[in-house]
């Protein structure tokens, strides 16, 4: 799974660390535009300069971003899914979840997305991601690799939280034994989209902070081209520019006392709230 491979790690095996890059394709590599390419500290210009030349000439858009756990955009996207698992512990409806996402104008939701990338997938990187997540004080949910260990995996074996037999698909039910029983409640729209999209835009600037992201903009194209971000927002940096630092920052506190501290706003949105600038009109 190319998205938690540490580049780095590869490297410090190598004669020549210089010469070891990361291009992260994404599924299904003909139809997706994007290519991610992952460098270390170490990696030379003209190699990163040939990765982005191949990338162009295959008709990809290339952005590149640092090496670190689930590089960048399977970083942002791991904690909107542990987001949606959540909610399903919570009593949550597999498609009411789903529905709400795509309304908000993602092209899939979210637990459809996990049963195509594969639950196992899934698990793997939840597990690589563990670390620098507990090391914020946050807690990923372990129903994914319970999941996988009672045999579901998605599409792949044609049982996740939907069924699939040939080009039908329907729910599943029998899932929600792993997440407190048949019992279900409606969730409204705009709290599963607030907290799906918080955390995913959060994580986003948190990567610029870090120096994973090189600009917004490749955020916003990473987002957008990568994970299906709803282009007429314009990406997570875009977003947050429209609705203002400081809204997205007082969602985030109501949030926050609510499902704290996965919902503390990133250092560097708080810096932008209280300078009341953007990310792309400092």
């Amino acid at each position: 799974n190319t998205s938690s491979l540490p580049i780095h790690q590869i490297a410090e095996g190598c004669r020549r660390p210089r010469q070891v890059i990361g291009m992260h394709y994404f599924s299904p590599v003909q139809k997706m535009p994007l290519l991610e390419i992952v460098v270390t500290d170490q990696t030379a210009d003209w190699v990163q300069a040939t990765a982005i030349d191949l990338g162009i000439r295959q008709g990809k858009t290339v952005i590149v971003v640092g090496d670190g756990p689930g590089f960048y955009t399977t970083r942002i996207l791991a904690p909107m899914m542990n987001e949606a698992l959540l909610l399903l512990e919570e009593g949550g409806r597999i498609e009411e979840i789903d529905k709400a996402m795509r309304r908000f104008g993602f092209p899939v939701g979210p637990l459809t997305l996990m049963d195509e990338v594969g639950l196992d997938v899934g698990a793997h990187v939840t597990r690589v991601l563990a670390d620098l997540f507990a090391a914020r004080g946050l807690t990923a949910t372990n129903r994914a690799q319970e999941l996988v260990d009672d045999g579901y995996k998605g599409r792949k074996n044609k049982r996740g939280f939907f069924l699939y037999e040939g080009k039908k698909k329907s729910l599943n039910s029998e899932i929600y034994k792993h997440f407190g029983g048949s019992s279900r409640r409606s969730i409204p729209d705009s709290q599963i989209q607030e907290r799906l999209s918080g955390v995913m835009i959060n994580e986003a600037v948190l990567c610029l902070q870090e120096g994973i992201l090189r600009s917004p903009r490749d955020g916003d194209l990473g987002a957008i081209l990568g994970l299906g971000f709803p282009p007429f927002l314009g990406g997570p940096f875009r977003y947050i520019d429209n609705a203002g630092a400081a809204a997205i920052v007082e969602r985030f506190e109501g949030l926050q006392r609510v499902h704290a501290p996965r919902f503390e706003a990133a250092p560097l949105l708080r810096e932008k709230a209280a300078q009341a600038s953007s990310f792309y009109r400092p």
